[in-house]
């Protein structure tokens, strides 16, 4: 396509769409070594926000310019859920220094990007439900289930066999949940979960991935639990939702065993925890 030429026409909507996030895409992908310059910016328009060292996973193709952050696990009574630190208000941001040892502050700033900053969701005070909710949108299997409950580990007993036809079997069986829903059980944010004897083994340190770094190793040995793991799901290109094995689509691109974005083709590896920065935009300040 020329470069002069306008992929998406006025009439569409989708070039409304690009436009609006543009600035947002550009400011996020902004290196350390300009930092400085969007953390004064960043200040006056709103709260919290800058230079954020996060653990992701990892993009290994197309536009996007960096992972997806992961969301560590909590399982108790059987319910899977997300951790939310505890409101730091020095830093102005939900935090867990050092979080499983591994030297890594965990906080809410990993989730303040492509507008989910502007949710209430990723407030580092609110009060929300972290508990992941069925979201039946994507695979066929959680329609066995009802919408907005809280997702289980009886659920994924057959991870180690689970397949849709796309790609491999037995790489692990996902879901997609909502996270951090108010008490109506809406106004989530989008995350995708697996399970996984590739993240069993990330854990361990077991085969190539005890050629992880010590503090990634550290982090998703805590962060994972029973062969889970989950991330953000909102592509870091223009914030579209991917999925892993939710497009028949994605093998033409290598990704079939990978999470594919189907807006701009980028691919993310489950299996690849990478410790990125990235510049988290600011939130709103919170009205009453």
């Amino acid at each position: 396509m020329p470069l002069d030429e306008d992929k998406y026409p006025a009439e569409t909507g989708r070039r409304r769409f690009v436009k609006g996030v543009v600035g947002s895409a550009a400011l996020s992908g902004v290196g350390v070594g300009g930092a400085a310059a969007v953390d004064a910016t960043t200040d006056a328009a709103g709260e919290g926000g800058g230079t954020t060292p996060f653990v992701a996973v990892e993009n290994i193709g197309g536009p996007a310019p960096r992972g997806m952050p992961i969301i560590p696990i909590e399982i108790n009574g059987g319910e899977i859920s997300g951790h939310w630190p505890e409101y730091d208000e020095e830093a102005g941001a939900a935090v867990a220094p050092d979080f499983g040892g591994s030297g890594i502050d965990y906080t809410s700033q990993w989730f303040q990007y492509c507008g989910i900053q502007s949710s209430e969701a990723v407030y580092p005070q609110s009060d929300r439900n972290s508990t992941f909710l069925n979201d039946t949108g994507s695979f066929s299997w959680q329609g066995e289930y009802e919408s907005g409950k809280p997702v289980t580990v009886d659920m994924f007993t057959d991870y180690e066999d689970w397949g849709n036809g796309i790609g491999d079997s037995g790489l692990g069986k996902p879901a997609s949940v909502a996270w951090r829903t108010n008490s109506e059980g809406s106004d989530g944010v989008p995350v995708q979960i697996i399970r996984s004897p590739e993240v069993e083994k990330m854990a361990n340190g077991e085969g190539e991935y005890a050629e992880l770094p010590g503090s990634v190793q550290s982090f998703i040995s805590e962060a994972t639990d029973q062969g889970f793991i989950a991330w953000l799901n909102k592509c870091t290109h223009f914030c579209c939702v991917p999925g892993f094995k939710t497009q028949s689509g994605s093998a033409n691109f290598g990704a079939a065993n990978d999470i594919y974005c189907q807006c701009h083709q980028s691919v993310y590896d489950p299996f690849s925890p990478v410790q990125a920065t990235f510049v988290a935009l600011p939130r709103p300040p919170l009205t009453e």
